[in-house]
């Protein structure tokens, strides 16, 4: 049993935090650890390695001169070297001073290191945000395998009572006649799957223990709900993976493609949907939302959404995928998210798309809590999607975050000497002051977007 489905029998806000708390220290952990083991091997001294703020809870010195601790408040971490004043690593002026006197001990502080000591030290948190995205990816690459070709049917999904006789181990030759392409063949795919007759019983071309014969079965794409998108539409009236949606607006449907339709026809107009779940029909008023999404080829388009995923009618069977393969997968899932997260921030900042697309503490939590209550994958899958969120916001060049510091290292590598104590400090303030500027409108963004 997955012990994160029961949080919804549980539920309350406790759970969502606790969800959130959970996501954001390991992330936090990976990112700080970065910065700690490279500034290490770089021959800076970690004096203080601070998972959350505030009074500290529990604490302990290692043999290298570490002090591990764990803070009070859980919403963030840091690494201390020496002759750091702060979290942000400003500089301790009295520190360095005295540093000064003793050229071993001046190596050792962050300010007096190499310049490449530094830089290494503080990329290291972003990079190992990436690393450990890429990582998650590829385990959960390779432990949902790939699609087994030929089209096998694994596990049948639970639809409303018909005369079906699909069943675990059919292999698809044919759908009303027409071959059935290799599913690996994208677009092969994609245009057969336009063109399967709309129509709410198929006749399947299957192999069955080395026998060809022809059965009744579903349509392919049922209107069946496989997950649920955090604080959209769906979530909020309490649709649930598993349930069947039926009928629209009294119209009887079978097809995903059909409840798409009707989504995107509405122009946000509430619908009511007839759902088949356990064995009864549920009926619930369904307003769907305006919603930005990403483009293949760059950009963004405005669609109508309710926030739920579909499927085909059973689960496919899957073969072990190879190491090769799952780590370009998540590589090139990171890719997309950073692509994405960056083409989105632009469209915002351009006005091209809403700026209720960026989410603050309150809607990254009741993600948090909403991705746990659907299972550990896809919790797992969220936490590696934020840290790849939390490393690319680290390299924003504002000073205060990892990137700043960068853009300061690079203008000492291009003038020959690192900025001024006096405008460090101002700039300092003002990148503090622009990220609280950042945190409150999201925090707006929680509790006034729709």
């Amino acid at each position: 049993m997955d012990i994160t489905t029961l949080i919804p029998q549980f539920g309350g806000l406790i759970y969502t935090v606790l969800a959130f708390v959970i996501a954001l220290s390991i992330i936090v952990a990976v990112h700080e650890y970065g910065h700690y083991i490279v500034g290490r091997w770089s021959g800076i001294h970690p004096e203080v390695f601070s998972l959350g703020f505030g009074p500290v809870i529990w604490s302990r010195v290692d043999k290298r001169g570490t002090r591990w601790q764990i803070a009070a408040l859980p919403f963030g971490g840091y690494v201390r070297f020496m002759g750091d004043a702060n979290a942000a690593s400003g500089k301790d002026e009295a520190a360095m001073e005295q540093a000064k006197t003793d050229p071993e001990m001046l190596r050792r502080t962050m300010h007096g290191a190499p310049l490449w000591a530094r830089s290494a030290t503080v990329a290291a948190g972003p990079v190992f945000n990436f690393a450990m995205s890429i990582l998650v990816f590829s385990a959960i690459f390779l432990f949902q395998g790939n699609v087994r070709d030929p089209l096998t049917v694994g596990e049948l999904r639970t639809l409303p009572a018909g005369n079906y006789d699909l069943r675990p181990g059919d292999e698809l030759l044919s759908i009303n006649g027409a071959q059935m392409p290799s599913y690996g063949n994208a677009a092969a795919w994609t245009e057969f799957t336009r063109n399967i007759p709309r129509e709410p019983v198929l006749q399947y071309g299957i192999r069955r223990d080395g026998q060809t014969m022809t059965v009744d079965g579903p349509f392919l794409f049922p209107a069946q709900v496989t997950q649920v998108a955090p604080r959209s539409a769906a979530h909020d009236i309490g649709l649930q993976p598993g349930d069947v949606i039926i009928g629209v607006d009294g119209q009887e449907i079978y097809a995903f493609e059909q409840l798409k339709t009707a989504v995107e026809t509405s122009e946000g107009r509430p619908l009511l949907v007839d759902v088949a779940r356990g064995g009864e029909t549920l009926e619930f008023a369904l307003a769907p939302r305006r919603t930005d999404e990403p483009r293949d080829e760059g950009g963004f388009v405005t669609h109508w959404r309710i926030g739920i995923v579909g499927g085909m009618a059973f689960e496919p069977a899957t073969v072990a995928a190879g190491p090769g393969a799952a780590l370009y997968g998540a590589v090139v899932q990171t890719w997309q998210i950073v692509r994405s997260s960056v083409s989105g921030l632009w469209h915002m900042v351009t006005g091209a798309i809403s700026t209720c697309n960026i989410s603050g503490p309150l809607g990254i939590a009741e993600t948090s809590g909403a991705m746990a209550s659907q299972g550990t994958q896809n919790f797992v899958w969220f936490i590696a999607v934020l840290s790849t969120a939390v490393g690319l916001l680290n390299l924003f060049p504002i000073p205060a975050l990892d990137g700043g510091h960068l853009v300061f290292y690079a203008y000492e590598a291009v003038t020959g000497r690192p900025p001024s104590d006096g405008a460090l400090r101002i700039l300092m303030s003002v990148g503090i002051a622009l990220i609280l500027t950042l945190m409150v409108f999201a925090l707006g963004n929680d509790l006034f977007c729709p």
